[in-house]
């Protein structure tokens, strides 16, 4: 074997340094971080994955993904299929369950409400399927002396009001303009249901793609016009994909369809300025 020169020595040292001078737990942690991407590279979609797809989507080197694997396989959070291809294992399914039955529904929706109402200063609510009519689940006052007026628990129409149609669409009602909500995952109405009354509304999903309901944005059509809800759809469906993502379901459709309401919505302002 080769002997060293006195400036590899020295880099070798210096490695050596390194290495000893990390904390053991930043190795841990960034194992973790690795364990937790090669998961996440999964999607609703993914029955399954090869390793050369994990690395593509991760960005982590095939040795580094066989490694991290071994483990997730001992914890059955991968299972490994006879083609060679990985699945996600069953105890992540426990794991959802564990969280499920953790979660309390007031507890998500609540604080996010109260965030879009602080930004808006409209009443928004939450809407919930019952049959053919739809019930305010949860509510949060508008911060304006005149406002539209839903009591927690007060029943509405399905078919009328933005709730309602968001409701319906996703609920697999035919026609428009059901088909359209269904495209951009957002309904906007003025005088709809009541002529004093504007909503823009969304739906909220749980694991499976389950309708869980709509989160509705409204107050009176004299202070909210078509213009301020157009303004308002973009923050209404990121108010929409944070519930659904703490709900443990995947929000990304909600947040492509919230940047493309944001675009449209700085498009209109651009327009009117110039």
């Amino acid at each position: 074997m080769a002997l060293l020169s006195k400036w590899e020595q020295n880099d070798v040292v210096k490695q050596m340094t390194v290495t000893q001078s990390k904390p053991a737990s930043a190795d841990g942690v960034a194992a973790l971080d690795r364990a937790i991407a090669i998961l996440d590279a999964f999607t609703t979609a993914d029955r399954s994955l090869s390793l050369a797809e994990i690395a593509a989507r991760t960005g982590l080197y095939k040795s580094t993904i066989l490694r991290l694997a071994n483990s997730l396989l001992r914890g059955q959070l991968l299972e490994r299929l006879d083609d060679g291809r990985y699945r996600v294992g069953p105890a992540t399914f426990r794991l959802g369950a564990l969280y499920q039955r953790s979660v309390v529904a007031v507890d998500i929706l609540l604080p996010i409400m109260r965030d879009l109402g602080d930004r808006s200063w409209e009443s928004v609510a939450f809407y919930v399927r019952s049959g053919d009519v739809r019930t305010c689940l949860y509510r949060v006052e508008s911060k304006h002396p005149i406002r539209y007026t839903i009591r927690e628990g007060d029943v509405l129409p399905l078919l009328a009001g933005s709730g309602g149609r968001v409701l319906a669409a996703f609920s697999g009602q035919q026609g428009e303009p059901y088909q359209t909500i269904r495209k951009t995952y957002h309904c906007l109405s003025v005088g709809d249901r009541d002529p004093e009354t504007a909503g823009v509304s969304a739906p909220v999903f749980g694991p499976g793609r389950t309708l869980l309901g709509a989160l509705t944005l409204s107050g009176p059509s004299t202070r909210v016009d078509a213009a301020f809800l157009q303004r308002m759809k973009s923050p209404l469906l990121e108010a929409a994909a944070r519930a659904t993502r703490a709900f443990g379901e995947d929000a990304s459709t909600l947040e492509q369809a919230a940047r493309q309401a944001g675009a449209e919505a700085e498009g209109v302002e651009s327009l009117g300025a110039a």
